[in-house]
């Protein structure tokens, strides 16, 4: 495991933000009873939204099929990493995606969805989608992933 060590230290990390971001957002801001809230108008705002589905809220099955899916991926990357047992920045990249799907799990134990609340618009266009943390870390860990492993073989 000490050959993994920076996957699993970026899966704790990433999880562990994850989840103290949406604590601080969603009940010390108490965003679940407001709804809303300015933080850089009109660019940057908290506006609380229950994810019951996947990217955008799309419906796709019920919460336990959920949780399976996201730990069967997860469970797919850390095999991947045992095998190949990459450099550190695609570990990296695993564990911030493995980590972020952890942060997404917790939520759906705990709330029954997903607590997203970040939420950017521009320019006259009000972006309908909030996303958190956790949704932040998988896209940028699977960017990673596609991008440091391409042509590796």
């Amino acid at each position: 495991m000490q050959a993994l060590a920076p996957l699993l230290r970026t899966a704790a990390l990433t999880a562990l933000a994850d989840q103290l971001a949406k604590y601080f957002v969603v009940n010390a801001l108490n965003l679940k009873e407001l709804g809303a809230i300015p933080v850089l108008p009109p660019y940057i705002q908290f506006r609380m939204a229950w994810n019951e589905g996947v990217n955008f809220g799309i419906p796709l099955a019920g919460k336990w099929v959920l949780i399976a899916l996201a730990a069967a991926i997860c469970g797919a990357i850390f095999w991947w990493m045992m095998r190949d047992r990459p450099g550190f920045p695609v570990q990296v990249s695993a564990g911030l995606v493995i980590g972020g799907a952890i942060g997404n799990v917790i939520d759906r134990l705990i709330y029954g969805a997903v607590a997203d609340f970040l939420n950017m618009s521009c320019c006259g266009w009000r972006n309908p989608w909030s996303f958190n943390v956790a949704d932040i870390a998988i896209f940028v860990g699977a960017f990673g992933l596609i991008t440091l492993s391409a042509g590796r073989r």
